[in-house]
């Protein structure tokens, strides 16, 4: 059923408010910009925009995790036969930024943005924490298990770690393949 009149005017809303924000933050920096210009340059009130980003102004641009639970879901749940679940996981992340060296200019600017910016980078981080558990049942799933245990829980933990830790060395690819293979050799047969 197609979404009615109401979530189609929130979802406008929700794009202005991010597009006017993205918009801003690359122009004149994300700690050079209010959340009252933003509401501005999107003619809403303040009040408006944390009713739709009740985290403020990273989560104008990061928003939660549930696109990044659903592509973890995909990632392992549709790999190829005789794909290891870590496998999938690390070329699911190879090919995202800031890993990934073919992105659209637009969102390379973003991923700079991002990587550039403390406050921005910290809450990516955090976002994809918090698909954690997630991940873990995923993974429970990939091992034949009915439910995680801690080592999955663990492994979850390490995994969403990895893209953050490994983005910050100067061969960004060479370090995230290296940690998987580390975590393939702590975890084998996953």
């Amino acid at each position: 059923m197609a979404p009615g009149r109401r979530d189609r005017k929130k979802a406008m809303t929700r794009k202005a408010l991010a597009d006017a924000a993205l918009e801003l933050f690359l122009a004149r920096g994300y700690d050079n910009v209010t959340v009252k210009e933003i509401a501005e340059a999107a003619d809403t009130a303040v009040a408006t925009l944390f009713a739709h980003f009740p985290n403020g102004k990273e989560a104008l641009v990061l928003d939660d995790s549930t696109e990044r639970a659903a592509s973890l879901t995909t990632a392992v749940r549709e790999r190829a036969g005789g794909v290891s679940a870590l496998d999938a996981l690390h070329a699911f992340f190879a090919a995202r930024a800031p890993f990934a060296d073919d992105l659209p200019a637009e969102y390379r600017r973003r991923m700079d943005l991002i990587m550039g910016t403390p406050a921005l980078r910290a809450y990516a981080r955090t976002v994809w924490i918090a698909c954690q558990d997630t991940l873990a049942v995923l993974l429970a799933e990939a091992a034949g298990r009915a439910e995680p245990d801690d080592s999955l829980h663990v492994l979850a933990r390490y995994v969403l770690e990895t893209p953050d830790l490994a983005s910050a060395r100067p061969d960004r690819q060479a370090a995230l393949a290296e940690a998987f293979e580390h975590l393939k050799k702590g975890w084998p047969g996953l």
